[in-house]
């Protein structure tokens, strides 16, 4: 098709293992790509994807969406302006109950199908928008609730270069309100809860999100934990997350913005995911894979 048509973009929404494959037939005839998460199923077929793309200068984008979304943009500027202090640590839940029919489809079962892979892999991207790199993982993972090859809980827990750290606590085989698209009702398919997914943690206060309620104390120094802490709500507008990316992903086609989700952030994202299957699978601590060489971050 690419040979008979000229499109001004693609969005690649191909099984994981394809990604390459058509993200490269893009490339080769200089086609801005939009690529769904995960960039690529393995990080050589990213790196490779990523080094092509740039030795070619043509767009490649990661649908990492929730990077789009008004509460996230609002939550960078909190953190970002100091309004926590420093930040010290982030704990982050994403628990639901997927149905029996859901695993009806094989590869939902095997190996790169659980909820590490499909879930998990938007918090470790949000987190690494929020903290910065990943510097380490350590966690632990079980299949003891579904008994499938691929695990149905984990636990995991992050070294962030700045010193941070944060936890981690994913299962798909556990109803509750905790999680990402419950929190956030920006997902019409998973019943809305309005509670809490992520605490930010700083040395002067702490923000709930999406919430987005900022607890501190009454005076200028940091409360000690003897004062009461006031929750402080700020605004946001909107979960129009999907559409945005969009907007932007025709901006990018026309020239008139860079990508904002780049090929290398998404790289990045993966390399730190794979690292908590490997942190799972050594019982060891487990360092994010380095981007390749020739390329800038």
């Amino acid at each position: 098709m690419l040979d008979r048509e000229r499109p001004d973009g693609v969005i690649v929404a191909a099984p994981n293992q394809l990604h390459l494959a058509v993200g490269l037939a893009c490339v080769e005839r200089g086609i801005p790509a939009l690529v769904e998460k995960p960039l690529a199923d393995t990080l050589d077929a990213g790196a490779e994807l990523v080094l092509a793309a740039e030795a070619k200068g043509v767009p490649l984008l990661v649908g990492h969406h929730r990077r789009y979304n008004p509460m996230v943009e609002a939550t960078r500027e909190i953190l970002a302006r100091g309004e926590l202090g420093r930040l010290v640590a982030v704990n982050a839940m994403w628990s639901a109950r997927k149905p029996d029919a859901y695993f009806d489809a094989a590869w939902r079962r095997a190996p790169g199908g659980g909820p590490i892979l499909i879930n998990m892999i938007h918090d470790i991207d949000c987190l690494r928008h929020f903290c910065g790199e990943i510097a380490e993982v350590q966690a632990f993972g079980s299949s003891a609730v579904r008994r499938f090859e691929v695990e149905d809980t984990a636990v995991v827990a992050l070294r962030f270069a700045s010193g941070a750290l944060a936890t981690v606590t994913l299962t798909d085989a556990a109803p509750s309100p905790w999680g990402w698209e419950a929190g956030s009702a920006d997902n019409p398919g998973i019943a809305a809860s309005g509670q809490n997914c992520y605490r930010f943690l700083g040395t002067e206060a702490a923000l709930d999100f999406p919430n987005l309620t900022l607890w501190r104390g009454a005076g200028d120094e940091p409360a000690s934990w003897g004062d009461p802490l006031t929750g402080l709500p700020r605004t946001w507008a909107g979960h129009d997350a999907l559409p945005r990316q969009l907007e932007h992903f025709v901006n990018v086609i026309a020239g008139t913005e860079a990508p904002r989700v780049s090929g290398r952030e998404g790289l990045a994202t993966l390399a730190a995911t794979l690292a908590v299957k490997q942190a799972i699978a050594t019982r060891q601590p487990v360092a994010p894979a380095p981007p390749p060489p020739g390329a800038t971050a």
